[in-house]
């Protein structure tokens, strides 16, 4: 993506907005998957992002960080446009360390684990802020562990991924994420992959965080959690942003036909 599409030079956005997409697009070959999403997070919020599947909800989580490439509009993070730089009418995607070292700045926590099953589980929190951030390994052992003690699993430490439940990974795979110290955690439905018995530990942690100040988009099934700690609720279909609001207005008073039908079905 080279063209400006006719917008004015755009610089760092420098306020309170964390997140800010003005009418991102998206396409896969002949499918447009994002048709035109705007949508702002402000630092400290928890935005739940809400849809039937093949909506374009991990999709826009995945641009958020730059793992899928926009192909229309603008994206900022932290006050940086995310994965290109502007020059007059025109931007230039960025070399992918300069991608790697805007990533730095977010956390992402994925439906599957994607642990390191050679690694202990200490070893699997150490070792993004070792390797890309060249911290020395005893700094990023106690941080491990400490991080480790937050999410509850302190006592696993030295085991290994295959030896957890499925909750367990989760949250190592949280805390890895936190090891990073991002700005911004994106989770894609990380309930999703669990058993329901599992599903609960894995929220409490999310809402530790979310106490804690942490900027959080979060897409998600559990309109229980939306509801209970979300300070804002985005419905889409169809590769747009329905309906938008606090989120218990949206969830018991849903304005727009297409979210009450959704949530006819998941309520």
């Amino acid at each position: 993506m080279t063209e400006a599409n006719g917008a004015a030079e755009s610089g760092p956005v420098e306020d309170d907005r964390m997140v800010v997409a003005e009418n991102i697009h998206k396409s896969f070959g002949r499918l447009e998957v994002l048709r035109g999403i705007d949508l702002e997070v402000r630092r400290g919020e928890v935005m739940c992002v809400v849809g039937p599947s093949g909506s374009g909800k991990s999709t826009f989580l995945r641009c958020v960080n730059h793992l899928e490439k926009i192909n229309a509009g603008r994206l900022w993070v932290n006050g940086h446009l995310m994965g290109y730089r502007q020059k007059g009418a025109k931007l230039y995607e960025l070399r992918e360390s300069e991608v790697a070292a805007q990533r730095r700045d977010i956390g992402m926590v994925f439906q599957r684990f994607n642990l390191f099953p050679h690694m202990s589980v200490l070893a699997n929190v150490m070792e993004a802020p070792v390797q890309v951030k060249r911290e020395p390994k005893p700094e990023a052992r106690q941080q491990a562990l400490e991080l480790l003690e937050r999410v509850g699993l302190a006592e696993k430490a030295g085991g290994y991924p295959d030896q957890l439940s499925g909750g367990q990974q989760q949250r190592v795979a949280i805390a890895r994420a936190l090891a990073m110290r991002p700005s911004l955690m994106l989770f894609d439905e990380p309930t999703s992959a669990l058993d329901p018995e599992l599903v609960g530990e894995v929220l409490d942690v999310m809402k530790d965080l979310a106490r804690d100040g942490m900027t959080m988009l979060v897409v998600t099934h559990e309109m229980g959690f939306a509801r209970e700690v979300g300070n804002s609720l985005v419905f889409m279909d169809e590769g747009v942003v329905v309906e938008s609001g606090e989120p218990r207005e949206v969830l018991s008073n849903p304005q727009h036909e297409r979210t009450q039908a959704f949530l006819s079905k998941v309520l």
